[in-house]
């Protein structure tokens, strides 16, 4: 099993890239619907205003990302359900869904006050069996299960902050009604894994199917941890964009 540690730079994007991204949109909008064949690489090089080698690359981008395949003399087609996630350094659910143009929150399965393991006290600099606040989420979108995921808070700062979670299905929400206005991820470690039984229950899929499993945490403007999570994304319809073009 290899994990990959992500940090955050800022290269300029690519004329390319913005075409991928544009694209990406349409197909989260439904402007291509699952299955369906893009326009040609000569239409889309029109439309664009650009050479066919750029659609190329973009739409090569594309595929790498799961939300296209490409068919030997037939064309490329939108692959079924995929949403294509960015992590960065404000990464946000909602907003992710919405740049995608999918609509979809955050659901509280579970809430319960616990001592931190040594794991989650690490995580978060705590001493050991602080008491933490542990959330098992839902993410879902377009009325599919996107990932799960278990997160922890420390205690008493965001206390009740499982019931604003409730109420606006967001934790940007959540944090905003307890006093955090902003935060940031410090990294994200992401590797392939096969999910538990209950996990993949949550997430609809079979538990011999691989799920991109990814640690975080999150970090308030005075760079104190106010997060760590434990994410399961759905393989067959999630990809991960690193977003490294953020300030």
């Amino acid at each position: 099993m290899t994990n990959l540690v992500l940090d955050d730079g800022s290269p300029r994007e690519h004329f390319w890239s913005h075409i991928a991204n544009e694209l990406a949109q349409a197909i989260g909008q439904g402007v291509y619907a699952p299955g369906e064949r893009l326009p040609s690489e000569h239409s889309l090089a029109e439309r664009f205003g650009v050479n066919r080698h750029t659609i190329r690359r973009s739409l090569a981008a594309l595929v790498q990302r799961g939300l296209v395949r490409a068919e030997q003399g037939s064309g490329t087609y939108v692959e079924d359900f995929a949403v294509d996630l960015a992590i960065g350094k404000r990464t946000r659910h909602r907003q992710n869904l919405a740049q995608a143009g999918v609509r979809g929150g955050l659901t509280v399965l579970h809430a319960q006050r616990e001592r931190a393991s040594a794991e989650v006290a690490r995580a978060l600099e705590l001493p050991t069996r602080s008491p933490v606040l542990r959330l098992e989420v839902l993410g879902e979108g377009a009325g599919q299960p996107l990932h799960a995921s278990v997160r922890h808070f420390p205690l008493p700062r965001f206390e009740g902050l499982d019931e604003h979670v409730r109420a606006t299905g967001s934790i940007t929400a959540a944090f905003a009604a307890l006093g955090v206005s902003d935060y940031q991820r410090q990294e994200s470690r992401i590797s392939a894994r096969l999910p538990d039984t209950a996990t993949a229950a949550r997430l609809r899929q079979a538990p011999t199917r691989p799920a991109l499993h990814v640690t975080s945490v999150n970090r308030d403007p005075k760079g104190t941890p106010i997060e760590y999570a434990e994410t399961w994304f759905a393989g067959d319809r999630v990809t991960l964009t690193v977003n490294h073009d953020e300030h």
